[in-house]
């Protein structure tokens, strides 16, 4: 249900704002318009300025900055999205908090609340906002938004007479100061809220309050505690007295469909998959029908969303031979993202994979087993593809009349052509949205967008604005390796996902800050997908810590992030590189097919893929690694040794995952944990049963505690704390 309450004062009337701040909505007791005129102009106020009856006001004020904060001030609403232009993001059924700095002049008290408007307008339940350190004036509140739309939320301050008359009270009756007056205030206080109480029984609760306040039969100090009762303080707490009611600016909140924030992604090429490679015979590549044999295993392994690399035609014009090769032999497949061939472009299936009925096959069997189809779309062509000849204005050309292929440099592919957008911006936004609308109908509702950032910001915004309008459930996954200020941008202007540079971050401090990061000042609109590796990018980290380096890099992107991925052979432990200091592969995936023997690795032990199964069933059993923002990571005496925790809480309780990891492939490391025990919900001193998922072994761990972790044994503690509302993943609590 949506967390919040209608923004009407106890008068009934609804606040008025002033955009970027806040504006203030008249007590109750102050005087209707026509009796107290404001000096600015109300569009809904039809009364003639001119009129000689009324008193004139003063003069216009002249242009220039209007004023920052309303009757009270509400500053600094978070989370704030390049400055209210685009919306924050949550997925149905997650909570985050809405925060704001809320005061008033000298002792007076002050309260807020926040409001969060579904995408018809309406509030929901109210959801009081309480001081999140005494004294900073910080406030805050979690809310969940319940359904898929586009949301407002937005923070209102309150003057809160209740509080300020029982702070006085507190001081001056047992003083004997002005014992009756303070008591006659406290009364009406009390009959004012009683008045704005929709319930009989509320305003009863409040009435006999008001009562006991006025009976000078009773001791003065009974007459004080019957307005402090747990009754009044409940009907107070659901309607509290409101007075100078100011709210903020409305704020847009973009909810998405929860597989936009949680999933694991398998990564494939369905041309290996059945492919027959014979020394001495052409190569004969797999198919989409072989591929979809391998589709069981991997929704045996967990995963959600299998990811099909480009299976459009393929040019042969500079086409790529084996380990990036210039000088391809007869046989040679080519690159899958070098597009387009007389066989047609990227609305069309590679002739070696299939047909397009073969592909609607394959989308349905995938769909029978619980996974979503993820298509990779790369603007990009080969010079073959059938734009290069229909529309040589999509394209740049050199001062020889060629044109341009693509380059990163050293890297060259003259294999692809890149698009020149501003030649034809609305034409390719046109061709791009019909591309994609084509494979929506073919049961594709996620896209991997290869390099996006060397594509004009606002071409994207035009393509995926005209997408998500019609169909909102389509997601897009940014994979732009680029600076910060691109890969945030994308994300704000409509990216449902993003690729991070988490392949890099390998040591305790770059992880804590990275994903400190992930989690914190960029997660109310970009949404990481940490992939272990992919086609391009095998890391050091792997390439030299071997089998354990795999364990513990999938153990970190699983749990730190509540999406992952791997490309496939990950769970195979394929580490060799094309040479000494490359990131590429030996043997690359990307130029020749590469078949792999899954029931050899299964039957001798040579995968990985129980580990992942694992992590996926966990995954999906833990509320609080299927969330983003509640991450906190714990001290530890080692540098090779990284300790977080991730906490979900929902109505119906709370879970706690606590991960400690060895992050050094080579060496047992012992260290020593300290818990920060109240992030955990705990406290100080106490002890709590913690099963490790990945052994079904429990221990009793409280603020300090020993871990001694060995690589290819135990590189990793995956720990539930077993609360009387933990979730039941696998394993027996040890008694």
């Amino acid at each position: 249900m949506p967390s919040s309450r209608p923004s009407a004062s106890p008068s009934g009337k609804a606040s008025t704002r002033v955009p970027g701040s806040a504006a203030p909505q008249r007590d109750s007791q102050h005087p209707p318009p026509s009796q107290h005129r404001h000096n600015t102009h109300d569009p809904q106020d039809t009364h003639d300025p001119q009129d000689a009856n009324e008193p004139q006001g003063p003069p216009p004020r002249p242009p220039g900055p209007g004023p920052l904060t309303g009757r009270i001030p509400v500053l600094d609403v978070a989370p704030l999205v390049y400055g209210g232009r685009r919306p924050a993001k949550a997925v149905v059924g997650e909570t985050f908090q809405v925060t704001a700095t809320v005061f008033r002049e000298g002792h007076e008290a002050v309260a807020a609340n926040v409001v969060l408007r579904d995408p018809r307008g309406r509030p929901g339940p109210w959801t009081p906002m309480r001081e999140l350190a005494p004294g900073t004036d910080r406030w805050g509140a979690e809310v969940t938004p319940d359904a898929e739309g586009l949301w407002t939320y937005s923070v209102e301050a309150w003057g809160d007479p209740v509080t300020q008359w029982r702070h006085h009270a507190h001081i001056k009756i047992p003083a004997g100061i002005d014992t009756e007056l303070v008591l006659e205030e406290g009364a009406r206080l009390h009959e004012r809220a009683a008045a704005d109480a929709p319930a009989r029984e509320d305003r009863a609760t409040l009435r006999a309050a008001a009562e006991a306040l006025r009976d000078t039969e009773r001791p003065v100090a009974a007459r004080l505690a019957a307005a402090l009762t747990p009754e009044v303080d409940a009907v107070l707490a659901g309607r509290p007295l409101r007075e100078l009611v100011t709210e903020s600016e409305r704020l847009p909140l973009l909810v998405e469909r929860r597989r936009a924030l949680f999933g694991s992604w398998y990564e494939f090429f369905p041309r290996s998959e059945g492919a027959i490679v014979k020394e001495g015979e052409p190569p004969r590549s797999g198919t989409l029908r072989t591929a979809s044999e391998r589709l069981p295993a991997i929704a045996a392994m967990g995963f959600d969303v299998v990811y099909l690399p480009p299976i459009h035609p393929i040019g042969t014009t500079f086409r790529k031979g084996p380990d990036n090769s210039l000088s391809p032999g007869p046989h040679d497949v080519g690159v899958p993202w070098a597009i387009g061939s007389p066989e047609g472009g990227h609305d069309a299936i590679h002739p070696d994979l299939g047909t397009l009925a073969d592909f609607d096959a394959f989308v349905h069997r995938a769909a029978g087993l619980g996974l979503e189809i993820a298509l990779d779309f790369a603007l990009q062509c080969s010079p073959d593809h059938p734009w290069v000849h229909k529309h040589p204005e999509w394209f740049a050309h050199r001062a020889d009349g060629s044109i341009a292929y693509a380059e990163n440099p050293p890297k060259k592919y003259q294999d692809i052509y890149p698009l020149a957008f501003d030649r034809d911006m609305p034409g390719l936004v046109a061709e791009t949205v019909r591309l994609l609308r084509f494979w929506m109908d073919h049961g594709v509702r996620i896209f991997r967008v290869d390099n996006p950032h060397t594509k004009p910001v606002a071409f994207w915004e035009h393509v995926l604005g005209d997408i998500n309008r019609t169909d909102p459930d389509v997601i897009f996954l940014a994979e732009a390796f680029t600076r910060p200020a691109m890969m945030r941008t994308l994300a704000a202007i409509g990216f449902q996902q993003s690729y991070t540079y988490f392949t890099w971050r390998n040591s305790k401090d770059e992880l804590t800050h990275y994903l400190g990061e992930l989690a914190g000042e960029t997660s109310h609109y970009l949404r990481p997908n940490l992939f272990v590796n992919t086609p391009d990018i095998l890391h050091a980290y792997l390439q030299d810590g071997g089998r354990a380096a795999f364990e513990v890099r999938a153990v970190l992107a699983a749990t730190l992030s509540p999406t992952w991925g791997v490309y496939s052979g990950y769970e195979l432990c394929e580490n060799a590189p094309a040479r000494a200091g490359s990131e590429e592969y030996l043997h690359s995936e990307k130029y020749e097919l590469r078949p792999r023997d899954w029931e050899s690795a299964e039957r001798t032990g040579s995968t990985i893929a129980p580990l992942i199964t694992t992590l996926n069933r966990v995954r999906r059993a833990s509320p609080a690694l299927r969330q983003l923002r509640d991450l906190h990571f714990h001290t530890t005496d080692q540098e090779a040794v990284i300790a977080y925790s991730k906490t979900a809480r929902d109505r119906d309780g709370s879970n706690t995952v606590l991960v400690v990891v060895n992050l050094d492939a080579h060496h047992t490391r012992e260290a020593t944990v300290s818990l920060d025990m109240p992030a955990l919900g705990l406290d100080w001193h106490a002890s709590v049963p913690v099963r490790d998922e990945l052994t079904g072994h429990t221990y009793h761990w409280g603020r300090t505690n020993y871990v001694r972790l060995e690589p290819g044994h135990a590189p990793a503690h995956l720990f539930t704390i077993l609360r009387p509302s933990s979730p039941s993943i696998g394993g027996s609590p040890t008694p």
